[in-house]
């Protein structure tokens, strides 16, 4: 063959390549795909103060809606500095509890200011030397509107967390770590959800545990209990979650002039600004029984947690003097996890009320945690 030919050939598959490169389809994106990741620092004091020395990224993720729906997901990668020494660095999915519906709220905002509570929590893992991934779940720091409250789209942005952060450049992390889920309250009914779909949605993912705490498992019952107490403002932002969710509920169209206009509000409201609807009731802002309505009772038994059994060890715990999520309604849980053979660990707290919940039971789940992804084999006490 001629030295002309040759090039003649080289340059043939030369163009060949290029034309198969630019005419082959892009591969779609997948749940827990990187949209971006940027380097971030996270404080554990307003004004910046206390530094929180780890290596973090606020990160952009694809995710599913409760409806199936591709979506993207904002969160925040927390990854210590320091050589883990125990082989392969464990992922803890933290979910974080109610922040509020606006996007000022979201906790990738709040780590970023110095003012989110829960880093004192998430603090004890780092410590541990595990990598934390923590979702601002679906609307809440991206466009649209927070779906509060959805399960289903909550789980997924937990899972997805743990996906992405194993994807994210630069932060050495495997997707076969070891992996486990913490949250309280709306976290708590995030990390349910997330142990219920991980078989289905995440097979992939090394989940080992999953710690649920003041978990609000029957939407119904908590909404009931919460109709014209001094916390209705969570059962009306719950609604205008669901409602984001599953468009078909139509809340708007079902309230009155003083509902449309109390709900537009909390719309963008942090959760200690929902104070103001402290005493009302459903009624107060439709003239329709919100929650006797089939479309409505539907979607809230849809997001009911108990229903499938995690395949994972579970630590339940609840404050016994919630003033928020009744007792009655995680004892119900861990009865039915108990009943489908879960191992499930239950703690009664003796905490006075919801947020004191959070605080004696965290160290609790952590240690727990910690142990699972240590390889340690879990006693239930069903």
């Amino acid at each position: 063959m001629t030295s002309r030919v040759r090039v003649s050939m080289s340059l043939l598959s030369t163009l060949l390549l290029v034309l198969s490169l630019v005419t082959a389809p892009a591969r779609a994106a997948t749940p827990g795909d990187v949209v971006s990741a940027r380097p971030t620092t996270v404080y554990l004091l307003p004004g910046k103060l206390l530094e929180v020395p780890v290596n973090a990224w606020h990160v952009l993720y694809h995710s599913t809606s409760a409806t199936g729906s591709p979506n993207t997901v904002s969160g925040t990668l927390l990854v210590p500095k320091s050589r883990y020494p125990l082989g392969t660095r464990p992922i803890v999915g933290y979910a974080v509890g109610t922040h509020g519906l606006g996007d000022q709220c979201a906790p990738s905002v709040s780590m970023a200011q110095g003012r989110e509570a829960e880093l004192a929590l998430v603090s004890l893992l780092l410590l541990k030397g595990f990598a934390v991934a923590i979702t601002d779940y679906e609307g809440l720091g991206t466009p649209g509107p927070h779906t509060y409250m959805a399960g289903i789209s909550q789980g997924r942005a937990v899972l997805d967390s743990v996906r992405a952060a194993t994807r994210v450049p630069g932060a050495g992390l495997s997707g076969r770590a070891p992996v486990a889920v913490m949250g309280y309250s709306q976290g708590g009914a995030s990390a349910g959800w997330a142990a219920q779909l991980q078989p289905a949605y995440a097979p992939e993912l090394r989940l080992r545990a999953v710690a649920a705490g003041g978990v609000p498992a029957d939407l119904h019952a908590v909404a009931a209990h919460l109709d014209g107490g001094d916390d209705f403002g969570l059962a009306a932002a719950a609604g205008v979650g669901l409602d984001a969710a599953y468009p078909e509920l139509e809340l708007d169209a079902d309230l009155n002039d003083r509902g449309r206009a109390l709900l537009a509000d909390a719309a963008d409201a942090c959760v200690g600004d929902l104070d103001k609807l402290a005493g009302l009731r459903f009624s107060d802002l439709s003239p329709v029984d919100l929650l006797g309505q089939p479309k409505w009772r539907a979607r809230l038994a849809e997001n009911r947690l108990g229903s499938v059994a995690p395949e994972v060890p579970v630590f339940l715990y609840h404050a016994t003097g919630d003033q928020i999520i009744p007792l009655s309604v995680g004892s119900a849980l861990r009865s039915e996890y108990c009943r489908a053979g879960v191992n499930v660990r239950w703690a009664g707290l003796p905490a006075p009320d919801h947020v004191t919940g959070a605080v004696e039971g965290g160290p609790l789940a952590i240690g727990w945690l910690a142990l699972r992804l240590y390889g340690l084999p879990a006693s239930g006490n069903c």
